[in-house]
């Protein structure tokens, strides 16, 4: 049997859109959503190094987080639920930086994301979910940041209307306190 994924490189250079290998019968269905020699065929490079998962409630908002170390480049995948999920390129000198694409991936569509380094990764939850990350790069508390959910200069569209309105984010107080794209931009040239 052969085993068809379906990769789309977005116009943000080096992130792509996936969809998995899926097969079902009668007894219920198999997903792979990961395999190093189909993703190198297809020309991507993603060595999984760890593996985690979030499990988060309807109106959560987990903003536009990265590692400013040790970049942390993620396949993403919600496995149940519901959510709008968002990439930032970050990268210096790009010439899409600042610029943002978002997709709604659920349980049901099996759609997934690689999100490649120095990207920034968050989303907004439609209805409790649990999303998958197969991390290229461990998770580095001390590089550990993030640029607000609502930053004007990067203006990310938000569908909250999908959880009956704004007022009803769940965000948590380190999201509250993360950077702007200024900050970022004045972190980026003192390197």
């Amino acid at each position: 049997m052969v085993q068809k994924f379906e990769f789309k490189e977005l116009d943000l250079k080096g992130a792509y859109h996936i969809k998995p290998f899926f097969a079902s019968d009668e007894r219920g269905g198999l997903i792979k959503d990961y395999n190093i020699d189909t993703f190198k065929a297809n020309g991507i490079s993603h060595d999984l190094k760890e593996v985690f998962y979030t499990i988060s409630k309807r109106g959560v908002i987990r903003a536009t987080h990265f590692q400013l170390v040790k970049q942390q480049p993620k396949l993403v995948r919600c496995i149940s639920g519901h959510v709008y999920d968002v990439i930032v390129d970050l990268r210096p000198g790009s010439p899409s930086f600042g610029q943002w694409r978002g997709f709604h991936l659920s349980g049901e569509n099996m759609e997934m994301l690689l999100v490649p380094e120095f990207f920034g990764h968050g989303y907004l939850v439609i209805e409790d979910s649990i999303v998958s990350y197969k991390c290229a790069e461990v998770f580095y508390g001390e590089g550990d940041s993030g640029i607000m959910y609502n930053d004007p200069d990067i203006g990310i569209e938000w569908p909250f209307e999908l959880i009956g309105g704004a007022e009803n984010l769940i965000i948590s107080e380190k999201d509250l306190n993360l950077m702007s794209l200024k900050d970022y931009k004045d972190y980026i040239g003192k390197l």
